[in-house]
């Protein structure tokens, strides 16, 4: 590379303090959070602070900040993106003005301005030539003083003799170019900017998008958005219900449509095979996945271009079929249409496009649509209770079986048993399962019973494919006909349940024209139109005929939407994993008629990810079983936890489930007895490991990582591979995609074992491993700064699912200081202390960490919401010290919903720490944690409260702003008529599927 980015250095100048450090207390500023942008969290972490400027403009030259107009040539940086220049200053926040920018428009390429200390050269990597700033360091030569910029992956990795690269320091640090590469403006230069406010900044750079020349002038002419009503508690009628959520939906809808569409891909690489369907894949060559920032699933439509010079242009349509994982940074394509033009032959030159499918979106109105329209979508009792109106408690009359557990299997527990049997009696039931108490059991046994009970049909949902497999191979193990219907997009991805599938199905008892028609259009890919419709039309008929002989029909919450359910009525609807997915998600399936609804779910864990900010603000982050919580439903919960060692469990269950997490394993079942593994205490295998590694901005710009943490995980792995543990038994945990995608190269590159085996264990976000389970965690927290900033970490739904996937050992990798501000962090910092495992040092020579924990500097913003000073109400057990081991005596009584009063019942389904005066407490503690962003709960509003699941799309393409129909009209009184709820009569057992 060009010799001009060597640099001589003064030793004295890199010692110097770069910047001024910022107090995050004083300045504690969320972007995401006072302007209706679209940030993810990591983006809105990267950008808290205020920025102060003045109103003074003058006639500025063409190189001055675009936000506040500082023009000091030495203090300015242009990027060369879109070649506007922008202020090293920060002010009083935490974001300099060009890594603000750079953040927000996803850009990373800069240049310095000629009259600056070290010239006009291009920021970029010595030895590649990687120009994203976002991975640039520099280090100096060992001989004399020089210094070279690196990149931090792969080049400041190299073993090269004439640099000190165990040294490498970021470009950017505290969110601020370092000052010898362009020092801060003066006070009297910062006195006399622009004063621009962070709602500006914002607005600038979404009207820059649109139009690149656009102004402050601009962005104030520009109509205030409209404000949208809140979800409340309760609702007049199913049109008031329906015109509150229509209009959060087709926000979020228009949300997932401008991202979806503002992705692509230029100039990419592609390498060519061919499926086992003799159908074309193309896999794409990213650098790295997590840089581009992209957001793509399986399923994804995508539309690639050839536009290359050794051949005419070609487009065609595929799904995506294989995203990135901790194997390869590669997502592969396959082609709809068997096209013999496909460019097999060029590797380059490629093009691709994201097309956004809004079927999802527009399931869940309809769904929204059919309830305030049509009486038949649910019966009487489910719609009043749906609405939170009144209505007389009933229960089913039927005689419950004298044995609960399934013949042949383990017997259930007895929280189980109590919780299926009051199930089976009721019309509307919340199950909370705990991690690891067996929900997927307790919801099999509940299906295999209504099967026995009844010969209606019954739906089985949940929101993501992953949990919805999981159930249908948990009915199809107990001997349940079920059929599994999925997405037509996802016909060709592989599947746990392929047998299941109706698809496969539908092949395997074809006969006729259909077989026919199917074998020709697998042997030649296409079908003449006549011959396609007339498939169609058998194909459809053959659906409906497996579908209607199906007593248990297994499909995703957006799945219960497909056309091919129309028309079909499900007595009993049961929807897993209920936390995770919205409420109007939720009415897709429970629409078809129910006249039972099974919720379950655990609100202590993650829930709903909603990506538009103003619709999450308004109330579609909660979810339908935590407002069912709220109208003091009390859910059923399960209480004997069989996954974790003893010792893993006791902080979760004492801190989540007033300690009334019963353990179904003792510590010697989940030990392993060879193990050399240095824990801290032997026979306790889990430890926080206090690591000092600062945080660094990721690829991205938009994310963290910490390359401390990192080097650590690889050490850990490395240790447990010696020690016998296979990849597959380990999982690692980040929060941060930069981490995550910096951990999978990092860990391949520098193991010291096969690499392999690194490149085999999965890395994944705290939401990617809820409802999962590994032998052994490792849980990289990434955040370590002086301001103690924490971001998303604060929410303690993810700390609780962080805590719990372990079988056999959990290790924690943090800094302690970065955390001793947040209560909840502090008491698990505590809670390792009391057990010898807060330690630091080696890996091979661990000492007790000495660092100071006081609750004093925990984050308390109102007394009134503190935490484990509450006393338990009547009736309820007190908090035990540990998590009791399971014994059928100890356990506690169960309480239905009409013997527990309110009081007891709202405490039992929410930590003993919340105070029942604040409920619900979940938002209270999010709100003292985050004040920027939480709301108070009010009786009619459920506010606003931080959760993530996650929305698949399927086929089918619509306008988003037809989504909701506001002339909608039905007759109100329906809802003030309370209609006798008449059970139907349950007789006849299920009826085998008949598939000839």
């Amino acid at each position: 590379m060009d010799s001009n980015i060597l640099f001589s250095y003064n030793k004295a100048d890199l010692d110097a303090p770069a910047i001024d450090e910022v107090d995050d207390a004083e300045s504690n500023f969320n972007f995401d959070s006072d302007v209706e942008s679209n940030f993810s969290e990591d983006e809105a972490a990267l950008l808290e602070g205020s920025h102060r400027h003045d109103d003074a403009l003058a006639s500025l030259p063409e190189y001055a900040c675009s936000y506040c107009g500082i023009h000091n040539p030495t203090s300015v940086i242009r990027c060369d993106t879109c070649n506007k220049w922008f202020c090293n200053d920060k002010g009083s926040s935490n974001s300099s003005h060009i890594v603000t920018h750079l953040v927000m428009s996803k850009h990373n390429t800069v240049s310095l301005h000629e009259d600056s200390d070290i010239g006009d050269t291009p920021l970029e990597c010595y030895n590649c030539g990687n120009r994203n700033v976002f991975v640039l360091g520099f280090v100096t030569a060992k001989a004399e003083h020089v210094m070279v910029i690196l990149c931090r992956i792969p080049c400041s990795q190299t073993k090269d003799p004439r640099w000190d690269t165990a040294e490498w320091t970021s470009l950017i640090e505290n969110r601020q170019f370092l000052s010898w590469i362009a020092p801060p403006p003066t006070q009297e230069e910062s006195s006399h900017a622009r004063v621009i406010k962070n709602a500006q900044i914002a607005k600038l750079e979404s009207q820059w998008k649109l139009n690149k020349d656009a102004t402050l002038v601009d962005i104030e002419q520009d109509k205030e958005e409209v404000e949208v009503k809140k979800a409340m508690l309760r609702y007049r009628d199913s049109y008031e219900y329906q015109r509150t959520y229509g209009p959060l939906v087709q926000l979020e809808a228009e949300h997932d449509k401008q991202l979806k569409e503002s992705q692509g891909l230029e100039h990419i690489s592609v390498k060519w095979s061919m499926a086992l369907n003799n159908k074309n894949l193309a896999s794409f060559t990213l650098s790295t996945f997590e840089s581009s920032g992209m957001k793509v699933a399986v399923g994804d439509e995508v539309l690639l271009h050839y536009e290359g010079y050794n051949r005419a242009p070609w487009k065609s349509t595929g799904y995506v079929i294989r995203i990135p994982n901790s194997r390869t940074e590669e997502f592969t394509v396959e082609l709809t249409a068997r096209d013999k033009n496909v460019p097999t032959d060029c590797t380059t030159g490629f093009r691709a496009e994201f097309v956004w499918k809004g079927t999802s979106y527009e399931r869940q109105q309809l769904a929204m649509r059919r309830f305030a329209s049509v009486q038949e979508t649910v019966s009487s009792y489910i719609y009043h209770k749906l609405l939170g109106l009144d209505v007389q408690e009933t229960e089913f009359d039927i005689k419950l079986p004298s044995r609960i557990s399934i013949p042949g299997y383990p017997a259930l527990n007895e929280s189980q048993v109590k919780a299926v049997q009051s199930v089976l009696k009721k019309p509307l039931s919340l199950i909370q399962g705990p991690p690891g108490t067996g929900k997927t059991v307790t919801s099999a046994t509940i299906v295999y019973h209504l099967t026995k009970l009844s010969n209606n049909k019954i739906l089985v949902c949940a929101p993501s494919n992953v949990a919805t497999d999981h159930l249908a191979s948990k009915l199809d193990e107990i001997g349940i006909k079920v059929v599994r219907l999925r997405a037509k997009s996802r016909e060709d991805v592989e599947c746990a349940v392929e047998h299941l599938a109706l698809d496969t199905l539908v092949s395997k008892t074809a006969t006729g024209k259909l077989k026919k028609f199917l074998a020709l259009k697998d042997d030649i890919g296409e079908l003449n139109s006549q011959d396609q419709k007339e498939m169609i039309k058998l194909l459809r008929k053959k659906e409906k005929s497996i579908l209607k002989s199906a007593q248990v029909v297994c499909t995703t919450c957006v799945g219960a939407g497909d056309m091919r359910l129309h028309g079909m009525q499900f007595t009993s609807v049961l929807i897993d994993e209920t936390t995770q997915a919205s409420e109007p998600e939720c009415m897709i399936p429970i629409a078809h008629g129910a006249r039972q609804v099974i919720l379950v779910g655990d609100h202590q864990q993650m829930g709903p990810i909603i990506m538009d900010k103003r619709a999450a603000e308004a109330g579609l982050k909660l979810s339908l079983f935590e407002r069912m919580i709220m109208l003091d439903h009390v859910p059923i919960r399960l209480q004997v936890q069989y996954r974790m060692n003893p010792c893993l469990s006791e902080f979760s269950s004492n801190m989540f489930y007033e300690g009334m997490l019963q353990n179904g394993v003792s510590k010697e079942e989940r030990s392993i007895a060879s193990s050399t593994f240095p824990w801290p205490v032997s026979d306790t295998p889990m430890m926080f490991w206090a690591n000092v590694g600062r945080e660094e901005i990721s690829a991205s710009g938009t994310s963290f990582l910490n390359r401390i943490e990192a080097m650590n995980c690889e050490r850990i792995v490395t240790r447990l591979f010696r020690d016998g543990i296979k990849p597959e038994q380990i999982g690692i945990i980040t929060p941060y995609e930069g981490q995550r995608a910096f951990l999978v190269q990092y860990m391949t590159m520098s193991g010291t074992m096969d690499k392999d085996l690194y490149a085999s264990i999965e890395v994944a976000s705290v939401d990617a491993f809820q409802g999962r389970e590994k032998d052994f965690i490792i849980f990289s927290c990434v955040r370590s700064n002086d301001q103690q900033n924490i971001g998303f970490l604060r929410d303690y739904r993810r700390l609780n699912v962080a805590l719990t996937r372990a079988k056999y050992g959990l290790v924690i990798l943090g800094n302690p200081r970065s955390f001793t501000r947040d209560f909840l962090w502090t008491k698990l910092l505590i809670h390792f202390r009391e057990k010898g495992c807060l330690v630091e040092g080696r890996l091979d020579n661990l000492q007790l960490s000495v660092v100071q924990l006081e609750f004093a500097n925990a984050k308390l913003q109102n007394k009134n919401r503190g935490l484990a000073q509450q006393s338990q109400p009547a009736g309820s057990a007190k908090a035990q010290s540990t998590a009791r081991d399971y014994g059928a005596n100890a356990l506690m009584s169960f309480n239905t919903d009409g013997d527990a009063t309110r009081s007891s019942g709202i405490q039992n389904a929410y930590p003993s720490f919340f105070a029942k005066s604040n409920w619900p407490s979940l938002t209270d503690y999010y709100n003292k944690n985050n004040p920027d962003e939480g709301i108070d709960v009010q009786s009619a509003n459920p506010g606003e409260i931080n959760e993530n699941s996650t929305i698949g799309n399927e086929e089918e393409d619509f306008d988003p702003k037809n989504l909701y129909d506001p002339s909608l009209q039905i007759n109100s009184s329906y809802s003030n008529k309370l209609e006798k709820f008449q059970d139907e009569k349950l007789a006849q057992t299920l009826k085998n599927l008949n598939l000839g």
